[in-house]
């Protein structure tokens, strides 16, 4: 069966919400092509998540369901479910960790909620958090705290209407000397065990869940600027990608020469927001920002010199803020900016 559309077999397909949107992702499940979560950014408590998908026969998307979420979604992702083994679940990050059930009939619902901090109601928000792709049972959060927590999911049968998911802390540890913006497990060796994460004191940094008692450090920002995301190569966990605040570049990390990038790509105009590693290329990643470009790269003459993207976009009307890569539809690459999300074949 053909990947693209049928009907007009479009390039780029265009949803405006109502609202600004910062965080989204794609579904990878088979049986529900073309559908992604978008998360709203209003700068007060009442904030939308949204999901969305393209009707392949109009060519317009669709509004599945919407749901009210306590201030913006910091990220969303998909439970990384490619055989739909799993309950349909999306989760959230923000001020806790929550995990939402898709019903049949396309209702969200809460699941759970998961907080870290047993002793008060008080939580330190939630910058970021990764599913683990090996073991879908597992969880990690980063936050403004210093830490990250990896939480064990059990995902019951359903029982009558109502699916049981709950969750529980594997870990937390003190990851950063200061504020941890972003985590990210690895396929490294089977891949259900390594992780890293970065932070506001400009350091990259590896765990290992069998042995957490140290951490290597694979780089640091020579000016101790602060690392804001970071991406690992979907085929080759050798390389990771990462991003510091305010940067044009994006830096590239083989984890088997620390401290020096393999490469720079630095061909955008104004500051980096998101980074993208394709899912089924080793080769190729995808860099989105505030100069209204998305750009593909082809980084496989690393450590010599990337000097030229191979692919650029244009978002005419607006700042970059997010950037995904379809894992289920690799020809297809999400971009956020203002209201708008947009979809463009590859």
């Amino acid at each position: 069966m053909s990947t693209h559309p049928p009907s007009k077999r479009k390039e780029i397909y265009k949803y405006t919400a109502p609202w600004t949107l910062y965080s989204m992702n794609w579904s990878v499940r088979p049986d529900k092509r073309f559908r992604l979560a978008v998360g709203s950014f209003v700068e007060e408590y009442n904030n939308k998540v949204q999901i969305v998908q393209l009707d392949e026969e109009t060519s317009e998307f669709a509004v599945r369901s919407t749901f009210d979420h306590p201030y913006p979604t910091t990220k969303i992702m998909w439970i990384p479910d490619s055989k739909g083994l799993y309950p349909d679940l999306l989760a959230t990050s923000g001020d806790y960790l929550r995990v939402w059930h898709q019903n049949a009939d396309g209702e969200s619902r809460m699941a759970c909620l998961l907080n870290n901090n047993k002793n008060s109601d008080f939580c330190a928000p939630l910058t970021s958090f990764d599913w683990n792709e090996v073991d879908p049972n597992l969880i990690g959060t980063s936050s403004i705290d210093t830490t990250c927590t990896i939480w064990g999911l059990e995902t019951g049968q359903i029982m009558g209407r109502v699916n049981v998911v709950s969750g529980h802390v594997k870990t937390q540890l003190i990851a950063h000397d200061k504020e941890v913006f972003d985590i990210a497990f690895s396929r490294a060796g089977g891949g259900r065990d390594m992780f890293a994460s970065v932070g506001a004191d400009g350091s990259v940094r590896m765990f290992d869940l069998r042995h957490l008692e140290h951490s290597t450090i694979i780089y640091e920002d020579p000016s101790h600027t602060p690392l804001l995301r970071l991406a690992w190569n979907k085929q080759d966990p050798n390389y990771l990608a990462s991003v510091a605040m305010d940067a044009c570049e994006v830096i590239v990390l083989d984890v088997r020469v620390p401290c020096t990038p393999v490469a720079r790509l630095n061909n955008h105009r104004a500051c980096v927001n998101g980074i993208a590693w394709a899912p089924h290329s080793s080769v190729h990643i995808c860099t989105a920002g505030d100069d209204h470009q998305a750009l593909i790269w082809d980084v496989q003459q690393m450590p010599r010199a990337i000097e030229d993207p191979i692919l650029a976009y244009t978002a005419a009307e607006g700042e970059i803020n997010q950037i995904q890569w379809g894992a289920t539809q690799p020809d297809w690459i999400a971009i956020c900016y203002n209201k708008c999300l947009e979809i463009l074949r590859v």
